[in-house]
């Protein structure tokens, strides 16, 4: 349930609002967009809804109460009817314009190689650095990561650069290091559905994206969503990163029909990671160029200066030059849909 707040309603009025949402025994989400304000309201007692819709349309700064009947009550265009748009400051912003690219290696492994990779992301026209130093591995025998001093090396990459740090947070034990370095916190595909460590990071003030699950459908990716957001963090990102299917030429099947199908279900910006979609170095670019085509606010793909030494997937990392040629082909791809775009615009004027 939603209740739309007449315009023109203060800060005071607002507040009148969620204090009878939470009074009545439910959490409130307040939104506020360009010309309307939007109090979502979430809680499982059905019977009392029907009383406090009543008490709520009653109130003079609500213009209208709207009940939300599907499953998805903050991720969804009826909670939010402008797109979210996670600005990380210094003109950063994902979900925005501009397709937002981050790059790095799989893992940190030394000050020379992520400051190495850091300059080849920056030099090519990315924004974010990525690279993981606690590292989920299907074998306990292969490399972890470095933890705490991988994350130093990526602060000082970012000193450097002055690029954005993007890092995977594995346990709750680790939030409080993991938030001290990085810019947005990612959650991976095998934790999408830790509904503690979900819960936990929904009460950070953090840009979260929240990978899909290695078999998870869209409901349970949106939901998983939902977890954050309703402990009050609404700054989550979405992320395609392939499905597990019998599929064996390819690491995983990338959904790229994912991307547009929920940017129609949700206001969270979607991005695309074709490194794991694929696992094959060589298919990184046209799956990331179809990506950007089918509208993705953002890719992910993983760089290395020397993908045959990396101590974890250098199968499917690029090197420097292909990485270059990638940011070159995704420019002049958003560089055509936008003319597209106010074509579009100008017609509908017409």
């Amino acid at each position: 349930m939603i209740a739309v707040l007449k315009r023109g309603s203060t800060k005071a009025d607002e507040q009148k609002v969620i204090e009878l949402i939470e009074a009545e025994g439910f959490s409130a989400h307040p939104d506020t967009g360009a010309e309307t304000t939007i109090v979502g309201v979430v809680g499982a007692a059905p019977d009392k809804k029907v009383n406090l819709k009543e008490k709520l349309q009653v109130m003079s700064a609500v213009e209208k109460v709207v009940v939300i009947s599907d499953p998805y009550k903050l991720t969804s265009w009826n909670f939010k009817q402008e797109k979210t748009i996670i600005d990380l400051g210094d003109g950063v912003k994902v979900g925005g314009a501009e397709l937002t690219v981050m790059a790095g290696p799989c893992s940190v492994e030394s000050e020379e190689q992520m400051l190495e990779t850091a300059r080849i992301v920056k030099d090519a026209g990315a924004k974010i650095l990525r690279g993981g130093a606690f590292k989920p591995r299907t074998s306990p025998y292969s490399f972890q990561g470095l933890g705490e001093e991988g994350l130093k090396l990526l602060a000082m990459a970012r000193e450097e650069t002055g690029l954005k740090v993007i890092t995977e947070l594995m346990d709750i034990e680790h939030i409080d290091v993991v938030c001290k370095y990085a810019d947005i916190i990612q959650i991976g595909a095998r934790n999408m559905q830790n509904y503690a460590l979900l819960k936990e990071i929904g009460k950070l003030n953090k840009p979260v994206m929240l990978k899909r699950g290695m078999a998870a459908t869209i409901k349970e990716w949106l939901l998983a969503a939902e977890y954050v957001m309703n402990e009050g963090n609404h700054q989550v990102i979405l992320c395609e990163r392939g499905v597990r299917t019998f599929g064996e030429e390819t690491r995983n099947t990338m959904d790229l029909s994912s991307i547009p199908l929920v940017q129609k279900i949700s206001h969270l910006p979607v991005i695309a990671d074709p490194s794991h979609g694929t696992g094959r170095w060589e298919l990184v670019t046209p799956v990331a160029r179809a990506a950007a085509a089918v509208g993705a606010d953002g890719i992910m793909v993983e760089v290395h200066p020397h993908p045959e030494n990396a101590l974890s997937d250098g199968p499917q990392s690029l090197k420097p030059a292909n990485f270059r040629l990638l940011m070159d082909e995704l420019n002049a791809i958003m560089t055509s849909l936008n003319s597209f775009k106010s074509r579009e615009k100008k017609i509908a004027y017409e």
